[in-house]
């Protein structure tokens, strides 16, 4: 019960109570409107440091003064003490002030005459525009160019720039337990062929002095050579490379491959002295790179303009339809496959899909076919008909003369449209074989160099 006569709190509805001296507590002397110590409390911790009746401010020293007046264990209860309460007596009216006040108390306290509502509005209203004030301050300090912090800058990037910046290769140093005992035998050999030079000189051949000198200056001539190619033997260098992060810069999801175009030159002459199925293996091993098939080209250049080169590499651009994908399916090394089925490894190493046993073993057979095929065109081609070689339509071959023939050109895989086994398309391979007539410089590989170079 409260005394009678006690002032009660507009807000709360309990008594204002007193000061710690006896006083009656005030929170506003201009007008006297009755508030308790914890709804002023409240107030101004909320911002609002105004009377609500008549808008005068608060004395500043009004809550310190009776904090410090305070005497320990009084029982004046404070704003916290109504929250952290939690006994129902003492929650009540406190609680539903400090959720938000209903429209009923509202408008029950705009029709008494007391400004309430209508500062609590204006207050409302100077959090918004400070609000808003605050929002355009931030968005012209972030249009404004200033410097961002490298910890934001860290943050802001994503996940793929950090696989961007790093290296495309590195540099794997050797260890030293192999170059000392190698640059130690470097040493000695310096030594000995300085003791040897020493003894050559100081002891001339008198009675073949010409030969002597000439001897002199070749081995000298030798050595020096020698000491040059000991250079990059001393320090060597090992560079182990990164193609994930090759493939992560040139290679996004959707855009266009910026990896550079490749183009393979095969050069070869006469295909008795030079194996077909030495050239055939190259051009495999070739098409089978594990790079873009729309940026990779293989030119072979007959400088003998034979037929069987002609012939034989047609066989092996029928073979690459089933080789090709084999390669890239598996991930073969090495993709000569000469190569591959001659090594004496474990083929299994790595291969978890069942069906590799079936398909290499389909391959290999084919391929020991695909060579009877090519070993049979290079017997055919041990005697030359007199009349010259004839092509399956009838007509003589260009290059039955062999230095006065016009240029041939023939693309075997790519632009004609042939695909693989798998209906995926194939690099380029193109036959060339350079004009040639009586009279000319041809300058031998350089100049089939060059003509490859002029025809790209």
């Amino acid at each position: 019960m409260m005394e009678p006569g006690a002032p009660v709190c507009n807000t709360c509805g309990e008594a204002v109570g007193l000061k710690p001296n006896g006083e009656l507590f005030v929170a506003c002397h201009d007008c006297n409107f009755p508030m308790c110590r914890s709804c002023v409390e409240y107030e101004a911790k909320e911002g609002r440091k105004v009377c609500l009746r008549c808008s005068s401010p608060y004395d500043e020293h009004l809550l310190d003064d009776d904090a410090d007046q305070k005497p320990p264990g009084s029982s004046q209860p404070t704003m916290a003490a109504h929250l952290s309460d939690p006994q129902p007596k003492d929650v009540g009216i406190h609680a539903r002030h400090v959720s938000t006040v209903s429209t009923i108390d509202s408008e029950m306290n705009d029709e008494s005459g007391n400004p309430i509502w209508k500062n609590r509005v204006e207050s409302w209203k100077d959090k918004k525009n400070n609000k808003k004030k605050k929002v355009a301050k931030n968005n012209k300090t972030e249009q404004a160019p200033a410097e961002i912090p490298h910890e934001q800058q860290m943050e802001d990037k994503q996940p793929g720039d950090a696989l961007m910046q790093q290296p495309l290769s590195e540099i794997v140093p050797m260890s030293r337990n192999k170059l000392t005992p190698y640059r130690a035998v470097i040493i000695m050999r310096l030594v000995i062929l300085g003791l040897f030079f020493h003894y050559r000189i100081m002891n001339p051949v008198d009675s073949a002095f010409g030969l002597w000198l000439t001897s002199v200056i070749c081995e000298i001539w030798f050595a020096f050579s020698w000491v040059l190619d000991q250079f990059p033997k001393w320090s060597p260098i090992n560079r182990v490379t990164y193609l994930d992060t090759l493939s992560a810069r040139f290679e996004r999801p959707g855009e266009p491959c910026e990896l550079a175009p490749v183009d393979f030159f095969v050069s070869t002459v006469d295909p008795l002295k030079e194996p077909p199925l030495i050239t055939a293996n190259t051009v495999l091993s070739i098409l089978a790179l594990d790079y873009p098939v729309e940026k990779v080209s293989c030119y072979v250049s007959d400088d003998g303009a034979a037929m069987l080169s002609f012939e034989s590499l047609a066989e092996t651009s029928e073979f690459a339809r089933k080789w090709v994908p084999f390669c890239k399916k598996y991930a073969i090394e090495p993709r000569a496959p000469e190569f591959y089925f001659s090594q004496k490894i474990d083929y299994l190493k790595d291969k978890v899909q069942p069906s590799f046993v079936k398909e290499r073993r389909a391959m290999k057979r084919d391929y020991e076919e695909y060579k009877i095929r090519v070993n049979a065109m290079v017997a055919r081609a041990q005697k030359t008909p007199e009349e010259g070689w004839t092509m399956q339509d009838g007509t003589p071959w260009p290059g039955n003369n062999t230095r006065d023939h016009p240029g041939m050109v023939q693309v075997f895989l790519g632009n004609t449209g042939a695909r693989d086994m798998d209906g995926n398309e194939l690099p380029r391979l193109i036959y060339v074989s350079r004009e040639k007539r009586p009279g000319y410089q041809h300058h031998k590989k350089a100049g089939a160099e060059n003509a490859l170079v002029s025809i790209k």
